[in-house]
């Protein structure tokens, strides 16, 4: 008997079903929502997409330089079909919800095109698996909500499970919301700071050293203001962390002493403009050009291609050589030995002029040469050469004076002396025993010749 009642309750409810599919089937709406799904479509492919590749390909190119921008915007390029199409579906939805009419065709491919646009764009950013499998599964999950008309209530119920701490209402909704604004703003302020870094780059009135400077501010503005417009815009009260900000503040002061030493030692630097990328500078052991400044820490490359990271704070206390700070002249000395024997007046003149010779030692100051004494083995000479670009190396351009000084003093019989030693023996021998010495020596030799 019961399972009489149960078949009964089966064919009613199909046949409940059954009337519904086909009230709808003969609703002239139903069909045209896959009329304008198709519609849709044809224009997002043939119209839209086409200017959509177009102006992508424009602000790649403009923006080539700034990788926070390039990427999506190579991967919005290669999608533009269904993002085209998914734009011109959220409104036709949109359309249908304000005339009252039937969406249920429109609202699934609205939700599987956005799952599978946001899917295909993870997989072309995220390089961690992890999170992009973790973003995909929460992607198809949000879809199938939206379809089946679930969302709005995982929505309430995600609200629901709220707790109070203090004046904060925290809920898993809000930490989603707050993890997504967060991302999306931080993303947004460093897409900005690096837009405004170039077109900082591309300004000639400004200082190098100050064009690091607002940049570097700039971007502080902007994350700050970022995370603070992102907690904001979730409901978040930002006064309630006011004495949680305070006492992190003070831990943060006494455990990070030397961090913020050297941020504020790399805002010092900037500011004072005692170096600036493109500066030649010598300290400690390590002698290079300044590559980068950074809030930080310096980083200097050495002519061995090794890069230096020095902290902000070494540069502030101890000494550094700058050797481009007012002036890029620089003077090098390059020692060199002629014989006693050469003219040293001729061997000077041939000096500078193999020193001006070269292209990049400078004619004005003009070279010298002066003579700086006399050796054991050579009389020492000092040529004095002026160069103005002292980021292209030193030991290049010695190179090239030296080989040209060897080459005139071979010409002109100028010899380059190598060390000489005379040596000296003294006997410790008496002159008895030199005689005695001598007398069996020559002993010897007669008997040798007798024989």
């Amino acid at each position: 008997m019961q399972a009489i009642i149960d078949m009964d309750k089966w064919k009613s409810l199909l046949q409940g079903l059954l009337d519904s599919a086909l009230l709808l089937v003969q609703n002239p709406l139903f069909w045209l929502q896959f009329a304008v799904i198709a519609g849709v479509f044809v224009v997002a492919r043939w119209l839209l997409s086409p200017l959509m590749r177009r102006g992508l390909a424009w602000l790649t190119d403009k923006f080539s330089r700034i990788p926070s921008l390039r990427r999506p915007l190579l991967a919005l390029n290669q999608l533009t079909i269904p993002v085209a199409w998914l734009l011109l579906q959220w409104i036709a939805l949109y359309v249908a919800e304000l005339l009252k009419w039937p969406n249920g065709a429109l609202t699934i491919i609205a939700s599987l095109l956005s799952a599978w646009v946001l899917i295909r764009l993870v997989t072309m950013l995220v390089a961690n698996e992890t999170l992009a499998n973790f973003l995909a599964i929460s992607a198809w999950t949000v879809a199938a909500l939206n379809i089946f008309g679930l969302l709005d209530a995982s929505i309430n119920l995600l609200d629901s499970w709220a707790i109070t701490v203090g004046q904060v209402r925290v809920s898993p909704l809000t930490v989603l919301k707050s993890v997504l604004s967060l991302w999306f703003a931080l993303w947004l302020a460093s897409a900005l700071s690096d837009l405004i870094e170039r077109q900082l780059e591309h300004t000639r009135s400004v200082a190098p050293a100050m064009k690091v400077l607002g940049a570097k501010l700039i971007r502080l503005i902007l994350v700050v203001g970022a995370v603070l417009i992102a907690l904001s815009s979730v409901g978040i009260d930002l006064t309630a962390f006011a004495v949680f900000s305070g006492a992190l503040g003070v831990g943060l002061g006494f455990g990070l002493q030397k961090i913020f030493s050297n941020l504020v030692s790399g805002i010092i630097l900037l500011m004072d403009r005692s170096i600036k990328p493109g500066d030649v500078i010598a300290v400690n052991n390590t002698f290079g050009w300044i590559n980068y400044l950074g809030a930080r820490y310096a980083s200097v490359i050495t002519r061995d291609g090794i890069e230096h990271l020095i902290p902000n704070e070494e540069l502030i206390t101890q000494r550094v050589e700058n050797w481009s700070y007012s002036d890029s002249l620089v003077r090098l000395r390059i020692p060199i030995g002629i014989s006693y024997n050469s003219d040293p007046a001729k061997a000077m003149a041939l000096c500078v002029e193999a020193a001006e010779m070269v292209p990049r030692v400078q004619l004005k100051p003009e070279p010298r040469c002066q003579l700086m004494g006399f050796g054991d083995s050579s009389v020492n000479l000092e040529l004095r050469i002026w160069i103005n670009d002292p980021p292209n190396g030193r030991a290049n351009v010695i190179s090239e004076v030296l080989l040209g000084v060897w080459e005139r003093f071979h010409e002109n019989g100028i010899e380059i002396p190598f060390p000489q030693r005379d040596l000296h023996v003294r006997s410790m021998m008496g002159e008895r025993d030199l005689q005695a010495l001598s007398s069996i020596l020559r002993g010897q030799q007669a008997r040798e010749a007798g024989e």
